[in-house]
């Protein structure tokens, strides 16, 4: 038994008719290395019943709510598991073009999870072209963060196609304390939350720079660094106070969704990171910076000023920090220089951005989201923080311009069922706050695969982009090459 978080549960909260908080995946397999050579629905099933208990809270575990939303949920085995209720099978038209699968794709990312059972679903795509299948699978943020879903995954597939020996399953099924239990705990904590929230406050404070769409307020970085001097901390670098200006892609999102996915090779990215120094990341930013660059400047809508993005971070620093710890992350804030032109001195001023971002960063741990998260009792939290979805005016207030993350994973391939895994692309959460275009990479046997999902009033096309961010590796390749 383990209680939600609040950042948790701050997943659970900020969802709304157009903003699901779950994050997802798209494998493309080759067929051709199983037993039988296709797979099958009940094979999924069969395989995630021989395997739940690798993975159990985000497969069997549901949420067992408080009694009057006193506290945040708790996980609870599902006594009634059965994972066929969790697992589909569409069909593609032909011709089953890449284009059709993004398409079935993002209308199954625009559905909400059924929150009365595990929070999870895998849809089997049939039809796509080359004779392949593909795999979506959904798991919702408040049950893993990107680390957590990594490992969940990981429990599905194998190193070869044939299926590796598993440990038994000795688990003792976890039921959360009775309602009872519940509502005394919930009533507890409410009344000792002042305290809990000023303490909350006072670690929180000297940040307050770091926070989106807070750091924009005036006076902030005043405070941030007069609170800091308070502290002892005045080695702690200062953020230039940078704002989101306005795109396309923000505002009020709609409930459709655009897909788009793509590769990069890996080698060639690490090549340009030789010959220009910096990071994998870095070279990463860069294309994502030149790829904006085109699709804006097309459009007449290119800022004069750079964009803000939002990275994600894990904080997960030890083996101690497992499951039971729920979501352990952050995000760092940085200026994004889409509005430079030349190649070499955009990588130069994304290269340096990021550089700063990261060592202010690392100066206060990325702790701000849990202490915004932990600031309200549990019985205001949800509707506090749905009420400023719906009454922050995002066309005017942007925190940040979008989200892009860059996820590491295996340099080897991996098989699901038998099948081998030929590319699997992050398919991740857009909202208000954060913009209505997300950008995640995952690194993947020799490839970087790139999963982009957008609010479709706002970006319908975002092939578009994947094609411009082919034009970016090439555009820094010339500049190695001479």
């Amino acid at each position: 038994m383990r209680q939600l978080t609040a950042v948790d549960a701050a997943f659970l909260n900020v969802e709304t008719s157009t903003t699901h908080a779950h994050i997802a995946g798209l494998g493309i397999l080759d067929t051709a290395t199983c037993p039988d050579g296709r797979i099958t629905v009940e094979d999924l099933v069969e395989l995630i019943r021989e395997r739940a208990h690798l993975a159990a809270r985000p497969l069997r575990m549901r949420l067992a709510q408080v009694p009057l939303g006193l506290d945040r949920p708790y996980w609870e085995d599902d006594p009634d598991f059965e994972p066929a209720r969790h697992v589909f099978e569409v069909g593609l038209p032909a011709p089953g073009s890449a284009a059709q699968l993004a398409d079935v794709v993002a209308m199954l990312h625009e559905r909400p999870l059924d929150r009365s059972r595990p929070l999870w679903e895998l849809v089997l795509v049939r039809g796509l072209t080359g004779g392949r299948t593909a795999v979506y699978i959904k798991v919702h943020h408040a049950a893993v963060d990107g680390v957590l879903a990594a490992e969940t995954l990981a429990a599905l597939l194998d190193l070869s196609p044939q299926p590796r020996e598993l440990p038994p399953d000795d688990s003792v099924p976890q039921p959360a304390p009775g309602l009872a239990e519940r509502l005394g705990t919930g009533l507890l904590r409410t009344a000792v939350h002042p305290v809990h929230g000023m303490r909350m406050l006072a670690r929180t404070a000297p940040y307050l720079d770091e926070i989106p769409g807070v750091a924009q307020i005036p006076g902030v970085q005043s405070v941030a660094r007069a609170l800091q001097g308070m502290l002892g901390r005045d080695d702690v670098a200062p953020l230039p106070r940078i704002t989101a200006p306005p795109t396309p892609f923000n505002g009020t999102i709609g409930a459709r969704r655009s897909v788009a996915f793509g590769e990069l090779p890996l080698a060639e990215i690490k090549r340009i990171r030789r010959e220009l120094g910096g990071s994998v990341n870095d070279v990463v930013m860069a294309l994502v910076a030149a790829a904006l660059n085109r699709w804006l400047d097309k459009r007449g809508e290119l800022p004069d000023q750079p964009l803000v993005v939002a990275v994600p971070v894990s904080l997960r620093r030890r083996a101690a920090d497992g499951a039971e710890a729920g979501n352990q992350l952050s995000a760092m804030v940085a200026p994004l220089a889409t509005h430079v032109f030349d190649p070499a001195e955009r990588f130069a001023a994304v290269r340096a951005d990021l550089a700063a971002a990261k060592r202010r960063f690392a100066r206060s741990s990325g702790g701000w989201l849990e202490g915004l998260s932990e600031l309200l009792p549990a019985p205001l939290a949800g509707p506090v923080l749905r009420l400023a979805m719906q009454a922050l005016p995002v066309d005017h207030l942007r925190p940040v311009n979008l989200m892009v993350s860059n996820v590491p994973g295996p340099d080897f391939p991996l098989y699901l069922c038998g099948a081998r895994v030929l590319g699997y692309f992050p398919i991740s959460v857009i909202s208000d706050l954060t913009g209505g275009l997300n950008i995640t990479v995952l690194s993947y046997d020799g490839r970087l695969d790139v999963g982009i999902v957008a609010c479709r009033s706002m970006v319908p096309d975002p092939w578009e982009i994947v094609d411009h961010l082919d034009d970016a590796l090439d555009e820094l390749k010339g500049l190695i090459e001479g």
